[in-house]
Protein backbone atom coordinates (compact mmCIF):
# COMPACT_ATOMS: atom_id res chain seq x y z
CA UNK A 1 0.00 0.00 0.00
CA UNK A 2 0.71 3.15 -0.24
CA UNK A 3 0.15 5.97 2.33
CA UNK A 4 -3.27 8.34 1.95
CA UNK A 5 -1.34 11.53 1.17
CA UNK A 6 0.16 10.33 -1.60
CA UNK A 7 -2.48 10.79 -4.88
CA UNK A 8 -1.49 8.70 -8.01
CA UNK A 9 -4.32 7.24 -9.29
CA UNK A 10 -6.15 9.92 -11.34
CA UNK A 11 -4.99 13.12 -13.54
CA UNK A 12 -3.21 15.61 -11.68
CA UNK A 13 -6.26 18.32 -11.88
CA UNK A 14 -8.59 16.45 -10.48
CA UNK A 15 -6.14 15.43 -7.92
CA UNK A 16 -5.41 19.07 -7.18
CA UNK A 17 -9.38 20.64 -7.33
CA UNK A 18 -10.25 17.52 -4.49
CA UNK A 19 -7.15 18.25 -2.30
CA UNK A 20 -8.50 22.25 -2.05
CA UNK A 21 -12.13 20.98 -2.23
CA UNK A 22 -11.44 19.44 1.03
CA UNK A 23 -9.07 22.15 2.14
CA UNK A 24 -9.79 26.15 2.32
CA UNK A 25 -6.45 28.37 2.81
CA UNK A 26 -5.94 31.87 2.45
CA UNK A 27 -2.95 32.27 -0.10
CA UNK A 28 -1.69 29.81 -2.50
CA UNK A 29 1.50 30.02 -4.26
CA UNK A 30 3.23 27.77 -6.81
CA UNK A 31 6.78 27.57 -6.48
CA UNK A 32 8.29 26.47 -10.03
CA UNK A 33 12.19 26.98 -12.19
CA UNK A 34 12.10 28.00 -15.49
CA UNK A 35 11.33 24.60 -17.23
CA UNK A 36 8.63 23.50 -15.33
CA UNK A 37 6.68 27.08 -15.34
CA UNK A 38 6.55 26.77 -18.98
CA UNK A 39 6.22 22.93 -19.39
CA UNK A 40 3.92 21.83 -16.52
CA UNK A 41 2.18 24.82 -15.11
CA UNK A 42 -0.22 25.14 -17.82
CA UNK A 43 -1.08 21.33 -17.28
CA UNK A 44 -2.10 22.51 -13.20
CA UNK A 45 -3.26 26.25 -13.50
CA UNK A 46 -6.89 26.01 -14.08
CA UNK A 47 -7.23 23.51 -11.40
CA UNK A 48 -6.49 26.32 -8.60
CA UNK A 49 -7.81 29.20 -7.81
CA UNK A 50 -6.76 32.91 -7.57
CA UNK A 51 -2.89 32.11 -6.92
CA UNK A 52 0.66 33.71 -7.20
CA UNK A 53 3.90 32.45 -8.57
CA UNK A 54 7.63 32.24 -8.13
CA UNK A 55 10.32 30.96 -10.76
CA UNK A 56 13.79 29.95 -9.67
CA UNK A 57 16.53 28.88 -11.83
CA UNK A 58 16.79 25.08 -12.33
CA UNK A 59 19.43 22.93 -10.97
CA UNK A 60 21.94 21.53 -7.97
CA UNK A 61 23.54 24.55 -7.51
CA UNK A 62 20.69 26.56 -6.85
CA UNK A 63 19.25 24.20 -4.11
CA UNK A 64 20.60 26.74 -1.50
CA UNK A 65 20.56 29.12 1.63
CA UNK A 66 20.57 32.07 -1.19
CA UNK A 67 17.52 30.71 -2.99
CA UNK A 68 15.65 30.18 0.17
CA UNK A 69 16.08 33.61 1.53
CA UNK A 70 14.37 34.65 -1.63
CA UNK A 71 11.72 32.08 -1.59
CA UNK A 72 11.26 33.26 2.57
CA UNK A 73 11.07 37.18 1.14
CA UNK A 74 8.53 36.05 -2.05
CA UNK A 75 6.38 34.40 1.09
CA UNK A 76 6.39 37.69 3.13
CA UNK A 77 5.98 40.15 0.09
CA UNK A 78 2.93 38.36 -0.71
CA UNK A 79 1.77 38.45 2.89
CA UNK A 80 1.43 34.50 2.81
CA UNK A 81 0.53 33.43 7.03
CA UNK A 82 0.31 30.11 8.32
CA UNK A 83 -3.36 29.41 6.69
CA UNK A 84 -1.29 29.62 3.29
CA UNK A 85 -0.15 26.71 0.86
CA UNK A 86 2.71 26.64 -1.24
CA UNK A 87 2.70 24.40 -4.22
CA UNK A 88 6.07 22.51 -5.25
CA UNK A 89 5.98 22.29 -9.08
CA UNK A 90 8.86 20.22 -10.10
CA UNK A 91 11.96 18.13 -9.66
CA UNK A 92 13.93 16.99 -6.24
CA UNK A 93 15.11 20.30 -5.85
CA UNK A 94 12.48 22.25 -5.86
CA UNK A 95 10.39 19.64 -3.98
CA UNK A 96 13.53 19.78 -1.11
CA UNK A 97 13.78 23.19 -1.17
CA UNK A 98 10.37 24.29 -1.27
CA UNK A 99 9.28 21.90 1.71
CA UNK A 100 12.37 23.10 3.39
CA UNK A 101 10.85 26.30 2.95
CA UNK A 102 7.30 26.07 3.48
CA UNK A 103 8.19 23.68 6.67
CA UNK A 104 10.00 26.68 8.04
CA UNK A 105 8.15 29.79 6.73
CA UNK A 106 6.39 31.20 10.23
CA UNK A 107 7.69 28.15 11.76
CA UNK A 108 5.59 26.31 9.02
CA UNK A 109 2.84 26.20 6.36
CA UNK A 110 1.03 23.83 4.63
CA UNK A 111 2.65 22.64 1.36
CA UNK A 112 1.70 19.92 -1.35
CA UNK A 113 4.59 18.87 -3.91
CA UNK A 114 3.66 18.19 -7.77
CA UNK A 115 6.66 15.99 -8.85
CA UNK A 116 7.24 16.60 -12.76
CA UNK A 117 10.59 14.32 -12.80
CA UNK A 118 10.72 10.62 -12.22
CA UNK A 119 13.12 11.02 -9.90
CA UNK A 120 10.93 12.98 -7.74
CA UNK A 121 7.92 10.86 -8.17
CA UNK A 122 9.73 7.30 -6.95
CA UNK A 123 12.02 8.92 -4.47
CA UNK A 124 12.23 12.59 -3.54
CA UNK A 125 8.54 13.91 -2.67
CA UNK A 126 7.86 10.44 -0.64
CA UNK A 127 9.28 10.09 2.99
CA UNK A 128 9.16 14.03 4.41
CA UNK A 129 13.07 14.08 3.48
CA UNK A 130 13.54 18.53 3.49
CA UNK A 131 16.85 20.51 2.65
CA UNK A 132 19.14 22.04 0.99
CA UNK A 133 23.08 21.92 0.29
CA UNK A 134 25.61 24.11 2.59
CA UNK A 135 28.21 24.79 -0.57
CA UNK A 136 29.27 21.87 -1.76
CA UNK A 137 27.96 19.51 0.86
CA UNK A 138 24.76 17.72 -0.42
CA UNK A 139 21.69 18.31 1.52
CA UNK A 140 23.18 19.61 5.04
CA UNK A 141 20.68 22.08 6.25
CA UNK A 142 17.00 20.21 6.87
CA UNK A 143 14.06 19.09 8.20
CA UNK A 144 11.90 15.94 7.97
CA UNK A 145 7.71 16.75 7.81
CA UNK A 146 5.79 14.52 5.30
CA UNK A 147 3.84 17.33 2.90
CA UNK A 148 0.24 17.18 3.11
CA UNK A 149 -0.43 15.98 -0.04
CA UNK A 150 1.90 14.45 -3.03
CA UNK A 151 0.37 14.50 -6.60
CA UNK A 152 1.85 12.03 -8.60
CA UNK A 153 0.93 11.80 -12.72
CA UNK A 154 3.33 10.56 -15.13
CA UNK A 155 1.60 13.26 -17.77
CA UNK A 156 4.62 15.12 -16.75
CA UNK A 157 7.45 12.46 -17.86
CA UNK A 158 6.23 13.63 -21.18
CA UNK A 159 8.07 17.34 -20.50
CA UNK A 160 11.65 15.16 -20.31
CA UNK A 161 14.83 15.11 -21.76
CA UNK A 162 16.04 11.45 -21.90
CA UNK A 163 18.64 12.52 -19.25
CA UNK A 164 16.06 13.52 -16.72
CA UNK A 165 14.01 10.17 -17.20
CA UNK A 166 17.46 7.88 -17.41
CA UNK A 167 18.47 10.07 -14.16
CA UNK A 168 15.41 8.93 -12.28
CA UNK A 169 15.61 5.64 -13.53
CA UNK A 170 18.48 5.18 -10.77
CA UNK A 171 16.58 5.21 -8.07
CA UNK A 172 14.13 2.96 -9.20
CA UNK A 173 16.34 0.54 -10.30
CA UNK A 174 18.28 1.12 -6.48
CA UNK A 175 14.40 0.64 -4.41
CA UNK A 176 14.85 -3.21 -6.27
CA UNK A 177 18.78 -3.37 -5.34
CA UNK A 178 17.56 -2.92 -1.49
CA UNK A 179 14.66 -4.27 -0.61
CA UNK A 180 12.72 -6.54 -3.60
CA UNK A 181 15.05 -8.65 -5.99
CA UNK A 182 11.56 -9.57 -7.95
CA UNK A 183 11.19 -5.51 -8.50
CA UNK A 184 15.59 -5.43 -9.94
CA UNK A 185 14.87 -8.75 -12.70
CA UNK A 186 12.02 -6.48 -14.04
CA UNK A 187 14.43 -3.59 -14.54
CA UNK A 188 16.62 -6.11 -16.27
CA UNK A 189 13.71 -7.26 -18.85
CA UNK A 190 13.19 -3.55 -19.80
CA UNK A 191 13.83 -3.59 -23.39
CA UNK A 192 13.06 0.61 -23.71
CA UNK A 193 12.18 3.14 -21.13
CA UNK A 194 10.10 5.29 -23.91
CA UNK A 195 7.59 2.61 -24.19
CA UNK A 196 7.67 1.66 -20.37
CA UNK A 197 4.51 1.39 -17.50
CA UNK A 198 5.75 4.20 -15.03
CA UNK A 199 2.80 4.49 -13.29
CA UNK A 200 3.58 0.81 -12.32
CA UNK A 201 7.14 1.45 -11.59
CA UNK A 202 6.31 4.59 -9.30
CA UNK A 203 3.77 3.02 -7.61
CA UNK A 204 6.21 0.15 -6.62
CA UNK A 205 9.32 1.85 -5.75
CA UNK A 206 6.81 4.58 -3.18
CA UNK A 207 5.52 1.02 -1.69
CA UNK A 208 8.72 0.19 -1.14
CA UNK A 209 9.99 3.51 0.77
CA UNK A 210 6.43 3.51 2.52
CA UNK A 211 7.32 0.37 4.26
CA UNK A 212 11.21 1.58 4.87
CA UNK A 213 10.23 5.04 6.03
CA UNK A 214 7.13 3.90 8.11
CA UNK A 215 9.45 1.73 10.48
CA UNK A 216 12.11 4.73 10.68
CA UNK A 217 10.55 7.63 10.13
CA UNK A 218 13.65 9.69 11.11
CA UNK A 219 16.60 7.72 9.82
CA UNK A 220 17.79 6.30 12.58
CA UNK A 221 18.18 2.76 11.61
CA UNK A 222 16.58 0.74 8.69
CA UNK A 223 15.77 4.19 6.59
CA UNK A 224 19.38 4.49 5.88
CA UNK A 225 19.26 1.51 3.44
CA UNK A 226 17.47 3.89 1.04
CA UNK A 227 21.30 5.75 0.87
CA UNK A 228 22.80 2.77 -1.26
CA UNK A 229 24.77 4.78 -3.99
CA UNK A 230 24.43 8.10 -2.17
CA UNK A 231 27.51 8.31 -0.24
CA UNK A 232 29.69 7.87 -3.19
CA UNK A 233 27.09 9.62 -4.97
CA UNK A 234 26.67 12.61 -3.30
CA UNK A 235 30.46 13.07 -2.67
CA UNK A 236 31.22 13.02 -6.48
CA UNK A 237 27.66 15.39 -6.85
CA UNK A 238 29.61 17.75 -4.60
CA UNK A 239 32.79 17.47 -6.13
CA UNK A 240 31.45 18.80 -9.34
CA UNK A 241 29.19 21.63 -7.78
CA UNK A 242 32.95 22.43 -6.35
CA UNK A 243 34.77 22.80 -9.84
CA UNK A 244 33.54 25.75 -11.38
CA UNK A 245 30.08 25.11 -9.50
CA UNK A 246 29.66 22.47 -12.90
CA UNK A 247 26.78 19.84 -12.58
CA UNK A 248 26.70 15.81 -12.16
CA UNK A 249 22.97 14.51 -12.42
CA UNK A 250 21.79 13.37 -8.76
CA UNK A 251 20.93 9.84 -10.63
CA UNK A 252 24.24 9.99 -12.38
CA UNK A 253 26.07 10.33 -9.52
CA UNK A 254 24.01 7.92 -7.55
CA UNK A 255 24.03 5.41 -10.88
CA UNK A 256 27.95 5.78 -10.11
CA UNK A 257 27.91 5.05 -6.51
CA UNK A 258 26.37 2.16 -6.75
CA UNK A 259 28.27 0.56 -9.09
CA UNK A 260 31.40 1.43 -6.58
CA UNK A 261 29.54 0.83 -3.31
CA UNK A 262 28.35 -3.17 -5.29
CA UNK A 263 32.29 -3.34 -5.66
CA UNK A 264 32.19 -2.54 -1.77
CA UNK A 265 29.62 -5.09 -1.12
CA UNK A 266 31.27 -8.00 -2.84
CA UNK A 267 34.90 -6.81 -1.27
CA UNK A 268 33.24 -6.47 2.48
CA UNK A 269 30.10 -8.55 2.43
CA UNK A 270 30.92 -11.19 0.48
CA UNK A 271 27.79 -10.55 -2.36
CA UNK A 272 28.05 -12.73 -5.07
CA UNK A 273 30.58 -11.37 -7.82
CA UNK A 274 27.75 -12.63 -10.35
CA UNK A 275 25.25 -10.28 -9.09
CA UNK A 276 27.48 -7.32 -8.78
CA UNK A 277 28.20 -8.04 -12.49
CA UNK A 278 24.45 -7.96 -12.89
CA UNK A 279 24.71 -4.35 -11.20
CA UNK A 280 27.19 -3.29 -13.14
CA UNK A 281 25.95 -4.02 -16.38
CA UNK A 282 22.26 -2.95 -15.96
CA UNK A 283 23.75 0.76 -14.76
CA UNK A 284 26.15 0.36 -17.73
CA UNK A 285 23.51 0.12 -20.14
CA UNK A 286 21.45 3.42 -18.84
CA UNK A 287 24.07 5.33 -17.96
CA UNK A 288 27.45 4.47 -19.99
CA UNK A 289 30.84 4.88 -18.41
CA UNK A 290 31.46 8.53 -17.12
CA UNK A 291 34.42 10.30 -17.21
CA UNK A 292 35.88 10.90 -13.81
CA UNK A 293 39.61 12.03 -14.68
CA UNK A 294 38.87 15.13 -13.07
CA UNK A 295 37.35 14.56 -9.81
CA UNK A 296 40.26 15.59 -7.28
CA UNK A 297 40.75 12.76 -4.72
CA UNK A 298 41.47 15.00 -1.51
CA UNK A 299 38.41 16.66 -2.22
CA UNK A 300 36.54 13.55 -2.55
CA UNK A 301 37.52 11.92 0.76
CA UNK A 302 36.68 15.74 2.22
CA UNK A 303 32.67 15.17 0.98
CA UNK A 304 32.50 11.65 2.46
CA UNK A 305 33.91 12.65 5.74
CA UNK A 306 30.83 14.98 5.79
CA UNK A 307 28.19 12.42 4.91
CA UNK A 308 25.32 12.59 7.40
CA UNK A 309 25.54 8.58 7.97
CA UNK A 310 29.43 9.36 9.33
CA UNK A 311 29.47 8.43 13.07
CA UNK A 312 32.80 9.49 15.08
CA UNK A 313 34.45 10.80 11.97
CA UNK A 314 34.39 7.47 10.36
CA UNK A 315 32.07 6.86 7.17
CA UNK A 316 29.61 4.59 7.16
CA UNK A 317 28.18 2.97 4.21
CA UNK A 318 25.04 0.81 3.04
CA UNK A 319 25.87 -2.34 1.26
CA UNK A 320 24.62 -5.45 -0.14
CA UNK A 321 24.71 -8.92 1.48
CA UNK A 322 22.67 -9.88 -2.00
CA UNK A 323 20.49 -8.03 -4.68
CA UNK A 324 17.20 -7.19 -2.18
CA UNK A 325 19.14 -7.47 0.89
CA UNK A 326 20.90 -4.18 2.63
CA UNK A 327 22.88 -3.72 5.84
CA UNK A 328 23.71 -0.11 7.01
CA UNK A 329 26.48 1.02 8.68
CA UNK A 330 29.45 -0.33 7.54
CA UNK A 331 32.52 0.76 7.97
CA UNK A 332 34.42 1.64 5.18
CA UNK A 333 38.16 3.45 5.51
CA UNK A 334 38.97 6.44 3.14
CA UNK A 335 41.37 4.19 0.98
CA UNK A 336 38.75 1.34 0.43
CA UNK A 337 36.34 4.07 -0.76
CA UNK A 338 39.06 5.62 -3.06
CA UNK A 339 39.79 1.91 -4.32
CA UNK A 340 35.74 1.71 -5.17
CA UNK A 341 36.29 4.55 -7.39
CA UNK A 342 39.28 3.53 -8.88
CA UNK A 343 37.28 0.73 -9.72
CA UNK A 344 34.87 2.45 -11.74
CA UNK A 345 37.09 4.72 -13.36
CA UNK A 346 39.37 1.56 -14.86
CA UNK A 347 35.66 -0.21 -16.30
CA UNK A 348 35.40 -0.70 -19.61
CA UNK A 349 32.02 -0.44 -21.65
Amino acid sequence: MIPDYISINYPVQLSLETFLNKNRYSKIGVLADENTIELCYPKVKNALPAHTTFTISSGENHKNMDTSKEIWKWLSAQHFDRSSLLINLGGGVICDMGGFCAATFKRGIDFIHIPTTLLAMADASVGGKLGIDLGPYKNQIGVFRVPDKVIIDPVFLETLPDNQRISGFAEVIKHGLIYDAAYFEVHENIADLTNTDWKTLIYRSIEIKNDIVEEDPVEKGLRKILNFGHTIGHALEGNFLQQNNTEMLHGEAVAIGMICESWLSVRNLAMPEANHHRIVAIILKYFGNKDLKQINESTFVEMLMQDKKNVDNKIRFTLLKDIGKAVYDVEIDRTGAIEALDYYRNLKT
